[in-house]
């Protein structure tokens, strides 16, 4: 397919960026630390770091590890925390000292957890206080010598660090009780790494700097490889995208979504030390009264989420009473941006909620909408400098401009492979580099692509390909309604039929409003056959409902006949 998208580039975002300008991710964000270095680099819970501190801090920390005995270049890191102060230091301390981060969710099951730390082979693993109990539970299975503990408030200065530590300990008991040989708390490894020689090894571009987990949600979770030339490519894809829209010291982006997650971590963190931004880091954005608290706290001119965090945000009291007058940049990405979230969202704010793509395995931005855009269009835009798309047919053909196929992509972001999974690698990977997303979607003239949905979340009625994102948009678009969930429910006359899950905004709405509602919008068969309401959808960490989930509940109760 000729690259017809790059006659709707922005202006001023060059066709291509060069991934070897720089050597490493490392080299990056020393460069960054330096040349910023008396600006904010993070805040958090009202303290700051700076771009100074945070350099001066991750050297300590990656001394320490250097320091650890038959740890060296190369060796797995676990990092196991939200968004913390903590976490930045951590990930530059790692990479500094030559070693790959593995990001691990800190609300992971002990199953979970376990079948990381055995699949990385991870030696050490940096934890925050919290969920060193499940840590416990399977440490003597796995390959880790060093256990690295904090608390949250511990890179807060006294007194502010001890009456934290003690609330979350002792007065909110959101500290179970655990136990864990030979641990070295936080404090004590920065003061000894302090005094050791950081001997700064030579990472090359080829080397690992994550190994990032998918999320698990569709079988156990597997390791995209992704290099420092990987990163560093996507961090200066998206600066290139975004180029003249952030102002080094004096732009903030809120952070909510958690650092460990793919999407945060390159986007906020990584994209804004890099041009010199200040990171918020809200560490518990579930509590939404508290999140739209912080938000007043700041001028902020950036931030990112998933549907279901803007849409929390809007239904929250207080938020529509914030100053968003130098808000200029909203990012939705992680899940499909709903419309009448997007449109309620640039109404309350007067910002567009721009919509981007990407994937674990992609590091992860692939495409983009254009800053510059007036309205949300449900397009993913425009694929980023470097970057192609490519839409194909189950036998990897190419489909012509307007035909509806398996998104594939080939760049500089594309991760290497999956961590020990060759025979996975070879499952999504195509002659010539292309890498196979398994999300459906179509291009039109402009190079803009449009999500239908992925593969396997495809309903099928009577022959009929029906998208949830289609029918989710509709449902969500009824006044009524506070979120929703569309999934194939098993039918004897038809295969499928859909099914939408709805959490009412109105407690009055009644499954038949919802279905005529949907008769006005949709064709007879993709039209809902029924509406369960719930009080809560089940989501991933950062918000993003699990249809599978859903899904599964219906084929069970088919195969019961219930």
């Amino acid at each position: 397919m000729d690259k017809i998208w790059l006659n709707s580039y922005p202006e001023g975002v060059p066709e291509h960026i060069d991934p070897d300008s720089i050597p490493s991710l490392k080299a990056l964000l020393e460069e960054a630390c330096s040349e910023y270095r008396d600006l904010p680099a993070f805040t958090n819970m009202g303290h700051t770091l700076t771009f100074g501190e945070l350099d001066q801090q991750s050297r300590y920390l990656a001394s320490f590890l250097q320091s650890r005995p038959d740890m060296g270049k190369g060796d797995r890191v676990a990092v196991m925390m939200p968004n913390v102060l903590q976490y930045p230091v951590a990930v530059q301390a790692i990479l500094r000292a030559g070693m790959t981060v593995v990001n691990v969710n800190p609300l992971y099951t002990p199953r979970e957890l376990e079948h990381q730390l055995r699949d990385s082979g991870a030696r050490a693993i940096i934890i925050l206080e919290n969920f060193c109990h499940v840590l416990q539970q399977v440490i003597e299975k796995t390959d880790i010598e060093t256990v690295i503990t904090t608390q949250i408030g511990d890179m807060f200065p006294a007194p502010k660090r001890m009456l934290v530590n003690f609330v979350i300990k002792r007065v909110k008991k959101l500290v179970p009780a655990w136990a864990l040989a030979d641990h070295i708390p936080w404090r004590r490894a920065l003061a000894e790494g302090k005094w050791q020689t950081f001997e700064a090894p030579d990472v090359t571009s080829s080397d690992i700097a994550f190994l990032q987990y998918t999320g698990g949600t569709t079988g156990m979770a597997k390791g995209a490889v992704l290099t420092h030339r990987n990163m560093v490519a996507n961090v200066l894809q998206s600066s290139a995208w975004m180029r003249g829209a952030i102002t080094p010291g004096r732009d903030a982006v809120i952070t909510a979504l958690p650092l460990y997650h793919i999407f945060s971590l390159t986007v906020n963190m990584l994209l804004f030390m890099r041009i010199g931004g200040h990171n918020v880091l809200i560490t518990n954005p579930r509590d939404m009264p508290g999140f739209v608290r912080d938000l007043g706290k700041h001028r902020f001119s950036m931030i990112t989420g998933v549907n279901t965090l803007f849409n929390g945000l809007m239904n929250t009291p207080g938020f529509e009473k914030l100053d968003f007058s130098t808000l200029r940049v909203s990012v939705g990405g992680g899940m499909a941006v709903q419309r009448a979230v997007a449109e309620r969202w640039q109404e309350q704010t007067g910002c567009v909620l721009l919509q981007g793509y990407g994937l674990t395995e992609t590091s992860p931005s692939a495409s983009m909408v254009a800053l510059d855009a007036k309205r949300f269009d449900g397009t993913i835009g425009l694929p980023l400098p470097s970057t192609e798309f490519s839409i194909r047919d189950d036998d990897g053909h190419e489909l012509p401009l307007g035909e509806a196929g398996e998104i594939c992509i080939r760049g500089p972001q594309v991760m290497r492979e999956y961590w020990n999974r060759p025979e996975e690698t070879a499952a999504v990977m195509l002659e010539g580099g292309w890498f196979r997303t398994g999300d459906i979607g179509r291009m039109d003239e402009q190079g803009r692509t449009t999500i239908e949905d992925r593969k396997k979340d495809m309903i099928l009625v009577s022959g009929f390909n029906v998208y949830p994102n289609e029918i989710e948009d509709v449902v969500q678009s009824h006044p009524g309604v506070l979120e929703c969930a569309a999934v194939a429910k098993p039918d004897e006359h038809s295969g499928e039929v859909v099914k939408v899950f709805v959490v009412r905004k109105d407690d009055s709405l009644t499954a038949e409003q919802v279905i005529e509602h949907c008769r006005g919008d949709l064709t007879n068969y993709k039209v809902p056959r029924e509406v369960e309401f719930r009080d809560e959808l089940p989501k991933t960490n950062v918000g993003k409902i699990l249809r599978r989930q859903l899904r599964d509940e219906e084929k069970r109760r088919a195969a019961s006949g219930a």
